[in-house]
């Protein structure tokens, strides 16, 4: 059966969304029923294959209007609660954009308001859909790389100036006395803490037993651009560099640290690494599950939800850590120099101290930066 589906912001990154919903409707999966925007698209916006689906400012008179099964949500985040909530009282189904809230009472009003309204949601952390996760949970249970010591996460990428002016929200802590927390770790490389917390097990909010924190930044901007995170569970620690501010970005990946050897994940392209002791290196790709796929088919009965809430709890412990802690520290005018002709800023030397971070399992200050904070905050 065909599910109707409207999607709420499809400019931007909505756009992917819309391409996406294109291919799944070409397969008879779903139906683009909606479209909620505060300005319409026009039909140049829309692409080939969806028709003309109803479209309001509104989500709820729109999902009351086309009796839409899935409300897939991709706008700004601090309206993400307000929104999968409204979904829930119209009896939608969620697919929601990462981060699923700005603080961790805001995640927790959406899943409990959710689970009351017994509609399901998915999280958008695309890379858990990897096959390459149970894969390598497999391969760690199975001792290919002896005890597990920890995961390292490294994120090197590069945005102009422009990327902050691209939203009034964008690179911001708070807008209009609303938490925002659009800071390095918690949305553009979130994937690398969900993906790292994911490969080590400890994806639930329970896992968590103590979170460092390094958050700074190069750029013009309340929130962090060039960050680490350090998050402490039973099974081991999981520390996290990234930054926006790259001289040569690069793909981000996590690591699998063991006594024996070692697993790395690229987690954009699904290919995995697995170095150990006594053998060659084994590389190989795996396949992918789309998530909104994943929750078409776990409506219908067969499949099991890929990204439930419950599974983001221990990730957004990472972003109220991030959110409550001092304002990041600007770094130093000697720490970064500006690439005129790209209209960025970089910070020279930051892409191998990424790397050591994930390596080491260390934060930028335990690895002698001159401009790291002399000491870290510690939230739990």
């Amino acid at each position: 059966m065909t599910v109707p589906v409207v999607l709420a912001g499809a400019r931007g990154h909505g756009h992917w969304h819309l391409d996406n919903i294109r291919r799944l409707q070409a397969r008879g999966t779903l139906r683009l029923a909606g479209i909620c925007e505060l300005t319409p698209l026009t039909a140049d916006e829309i692409p080939d294959g969806l028709g003309t689906p109803e479209q309001s400012a509104d989500l709820g008179a729109l999902l009351a209007a086309t009796g839409a099964r899935i409300a897939v949500i991709c706008t700004p985040i601090p309206t993400h609660t307000g929104l999968a909530l409204t979904a829930a009282e119209h009896g939608a189904h969620v697919l929601l954009e990462k981060p699923p809230a700005p603080s961790y009472a805001e995640f927790r009003r959406m899943a409990d308001g959710l689970a009351k309204a017994r509609v399901v949601c998915q999280i958008g952390f695309q890379s858990l859909g990897s096959h390459a996760v149970p894969a390598i949970r497999r391969l760690v249970a199975e001792g290919a790389i002896g005890e597990v010591t920890g995961v390292g996460g490294a994120g090197a990428w590069a945005r102009d100036e422009a990327y902050y002016r691209r939203a009034p929200w964008a690179g911001r802590r708070r807008l209009n006395g609303t938490d925002v927390v659009d800071g390095v770790l918690t949305n553009p490389l979130a994937h690398a803490v969900a993906t790292g917390l994911a490969v080590l097990g400890t994806t639930r909010a329970e896992d968590v037993t103590g979170i460092e924190t390094e958050l700074l930044h190069a750029n013009a901007i309340e929130s962090d651009d060039t960050s680490c995170v350090r998050v402490r569970t039973p099974r081991g620690p999981m520390t996290v560099a990234a930054t926006l501010c790259a001289e040569r970005p690069g793909e981000p990946y996590v690591v699998v640290h063991g006594g024996a050897g070692r697993i790395t994940f690229w987690y954009k392209q699904d290919r995995v690494l697995l170095q150990r002791a006594g053998h060659g290196p084994e590389e190989r790709v795996y396949g992918r599950t789309d998530l909104l796929e994943n929750l078409a088919g776990h409506l219908a009965g067969g499949d099991a939800l890929l990204v439930p809430p419950v599974d983001t709890g221990a990730f957004m412990r990472v972003v109220e850590a991030v959110r409550t802690a001092p304002d990041p520290v600007p770094l130093p005018a000697d720490a970064w120099r500006l690439l005129p002709a790209e209209r960025r800023r970089v910070v020279p030397g930051i892409e191998d101290l990424v790397a050591a971070a994930a390596d080491r399992l260390a934060l930028y200050s335990e690895l002698g930066a001159s401009w790291a904070p002399s000491k870290e905050v510690s939230t739990r």
